[in-house]
C-alpha cells in the first residue's frame, strides 16, 4: 500500500510567503473589494446599468485622450467596454502607459542630466552627413529626441551568446581601477551572479566605487527582500528601482529593463543578458538560451555612464558632479559610428520603436531581426510588409520553445500576414531566443534591451546601441547566417491551415496585443 506523502511544509511556506505572492494577493483583494462594492445592490436596477455605462465610457474617453498608439487604445477600450468593472480596474493597474505628473517632475532630472552632460560634436555629424545622408538622418533623430550623441573613437565587440559574454564581463571587471556601475532587470543567485559578486566585493575592498541598481519586479522571486542591505554590507552601493508594493497603481507598469555593466567610463556592456544562470546556459528552463550582448570601448561608453548616473541620481535623490567621472581618453581602433541611446516612459516619444522603424524604412537590401516576442502594432507590420513587397529580404528569428506560452501564441498570431507578404520567419528550434538585434543592409545594426512588444516600446526604461559601419556588424551578420540553419522556417500553409477555433483564438489574441 502506497503511503500518502505530505508536501514539504518548508517549501510550501517559502512559496506562500514570497513577497510577490503576498503583494499579488493584496492587489487581488483590492480588486475584489472594489468589484464587490460596485456590484453590491440590485443587478436589475437602472442605476446599476447607468453606473456601468458611465464607468466604461469614462474609461474609454480617458484612453482615447491619451497620446499613444491606436492599437494600444483599441485593446484597452475593448476591455473597458466589454467588462466595465474588471476591464477598467485592469486598465488602472496595467494599462496606464505614462507616469503621474508628480513622478514625471521627479524623474525629469534624468533627462536634464543627459542634456547637461551629453552633446553632439558638430564636426563629427557633418562628417557622417557627407559620408552617408541616410545614416546622418537616423543619428540626428537620436541626438534630438533621445538626447544621445554619436561617436567615432569607439570599438565594439558582439557576443552571440551569453556564454561568450560572461567571461569578458569578468575580465573587464578585474581591470577596474575607479568605478564599476551595474544596472539590471534580473539578478539571481547562482554561478553567474555569485562569480560576478565575488569580483565586485574584491574590487570594493580595494577602494573601487561599486554601484548596483536592480529592478524590484524583475528580481522579486529571485532575491530576498533585504538584498540591498546585504550589498551595502559588502561595500557595494545599491538602489532598488520602483519597489513593488500592494497598491493599485499604473506605476507598477514602469520597470527598469535596462542592462548596463560599466567599467571606469571607458568600457560598457549592454544587450539582453541579465545576471542569472539561464542566460549563460548553466540552467536550461527553456532549452538552449540564445542571447546577444555588445561591448563598447572608447568615447561612446561615456554616454552609457551618464545614463547610469542619471538613474542613480534619481534613485538617491541628490545630484553629483557627473563630469568628475569622465574617463581619460582611451586609444582604440575606431570602428564606424556608434550611438548608445536610452528610451523611457517620461514622454510621448517611443524612441526604441522609432529606431526600429527608421531601420526598416531605410533598408535597400536586407532587414534581419532577432526577437523573443513579435507583438507588434499596425505601423510595424506595415513597415515590414512594405519592405518585403519592395524586394527587401526581410527575415525574423523568434523562439521555438517559449518562456510564456500565451505570449508565444500571440507572437505566432502575427505570422500569417507577414509570411503571406514575403517576410521569412524562423523559429529557433534548440530553445529560446532572447536577443534583441536588428541588422540592415550589412551597414546598420542595433543591439540592446528593447523587445518587439508594447511593454518594452511604451512602458519600460530601455537602452540600445545604434551602429553604422561598426566593426562588429560583420559578426552580427555571421550570427544570423549561423543561426538560421538550426531554425524551423514558418510556412504559409502552417499559418493558414489552422482549424477554425485556433484562427478565432488568434484573432482574439491580436485584439489583446496591447494588454500583453
Amino acid at each position: 500500500m502506497r503511503r500518502f506523502k505530505l508536501p514539504n511544509i518548508h517549501n510550501l511556506a517559502k512559496m506562500l510567503f514570497q513577497r510577490v505572492v503576498i503583494v499579488s494577493l493584496l492587489i487581488l483583494l483590492q480588486l475584489l473589494l472594489v468589484a464587490f462594492m460596485a456590484l453590491d445592490g440590485n443587478w436589475s436596477s437602472v442605476g446599476y446599468w447607468i453606473a456601468m455605462y458611465v464607468l466604461s465610457m469614462g474609461t474609454a474617453l480617458h484612453i482615447i485622450s491619451n497620446d499613444t498608439d491606436p492599437a494600444y487604445k483599441i485593446g484597452w477600450m475593448t476591455a473597458a467596454m466589454c467588462l466595465p468593472i474588471v476591464g477598467c480596474l485592469l486598465y488602472l493597474l496595467l494599462g496606464g502607459n505614462r507616469l503621474s505628473k508628480r513622478l514625471k517632475r521627479k524623474m525629469s532630472s534624468m533627462q536634464q542630466t543627459l542634456a547637461e552632460n551629453l552633446s553632439q560634436d558638430a564636426e563629427m555629424y557633418t562628417w557622417l552627413e557627407h559620408k552617408e545622408p541616410d545614416a546622418a538622418l537616423q543619428s540626428n533623430y537620436l541626438t534630438h529626441e533621445a538626447g544621445c550623441p554619436g561617436y567615432t573613437n569607439t570599438e565594439t565587440e558582439y557576443f552571440p551568446l551569453g556564454d561568450r559574454c560572461f567571461p569578458r564581463m569578468c575580465e573587464e571587471i578585474g581591470k577596474a581601477r575607479k568605478y564599476i556601475f551595474l544596472e539590471y532587470f534580473i539578478i539571481e543567485k547562482g554561478h553567474m551572479w555569485n562569480t560576478i559578486l565575488d569580483l565586485l566585493s574584491e574590487k570594493a575592498a580595494e577602494g573601487v566605487d561599486v554601484r548596483l541598481i536592480y529592478d524590484d519586479f524583475g528580481t522579486i522571486t529571485r532575491l530576498p527582500y533585504n538584498y540591498k542591505q546585504e550589498m551595502e554590507g559588502r561595500g557595494i552601493k545599491c538602489e532598488v528601482f520602483n519597489p513593488f508594493i500592494p497598491v493599485l497603481s499604473s506605476r507598477l507598469n514602469n520597470r527598469d529593463h535596462r542592462k548596463f555593466l560599466i567599467i571606469d567610463g571607458a568600457v560598457a556592456f549592454t544587450g539582453g543578458i541579465n545576471l542569472a544562470d539561464e542566460y549563460i546556459n548553466v540552467t536550461h528552463p527553456f532549452g538552449h538560451w540564445k542571447d546577444a550582448g555588445i561591448l563598447v570601448r572608447g568615447d561612446a561608453a561615456w554616454s552609457m555612464t551618464v545614463m547610469f548616473l542619471a538613474m542613480w541620481q534619481y534613485q538617491r535623490g541628490r545630484r553629483e558632479d557627473i563630469a568628475s567621472y569622465r574617463p581619460d581618453p582611451v586609444e582604440v581602433t575606431s570602428q564606424g559610428f556608434i550611438q548608445p541611446y536610452t528610451d523611457n516612459p517620461l514622454d510621448a516619444e517611443p524612441v526604441g520603436e522609432r529606431v526600429y522603424l527608421n531601420l526598416i524604412n531605410r533598408a535597400h537590401k536586407s532587414v534581419r531581426i532577432m526577437t523573443p516576442y513579435l507583438i507588434i502594432n499596425a505601423e510595424m507590420i506595415t513597415a515590414l510588409i512594405t519592405a518585403a513587397k519592395s524586394g527587401v529580404e526581410v527575415s525574423i528569428i523568434t523562439p521555438h520553445v517559449p518562456d510564456k506560452w500565451y505570449v508565444h501564441a500571440l507572437t505566432r498570431a502575427h505570422y500569417g500576414n507577414l509570411v503571406a507578404a514575403g517576410v521569412r520567419i524562423y523559429e529557433y528550434t534548440p530553445g529560446f531566443i532572447h536577443s534583441k538585434v536588428f541588422c540592415v543592409d550589412g551597414l546598420y545594426a542595433t543591439v540592446g534591451t528593447i523587445n518587439l512588444d508594447f511593454r518594452s516600446l511604451y512602458l519600460h526604461f530601455e537602452d540600445g546601441v545604434w551602429m553604422f559601419k561598426a566593426g562588429c556588424i560583420d559578426d552580427i551578420e555571421r550570427d544570423f547566417d549561423e543561426t538560421i540553419p538550426v531554425c524551423q522556417e514558418v510556412t504559409l500553409e502552417s499559418c493558414t491551415g489552422l482549424p477554425f477555433y485556433k484562427r478565432l483564438g488568434q484573432a482574439v489574441l491580436r485584439l489583446l496585443t496591447p494588454l500583453m
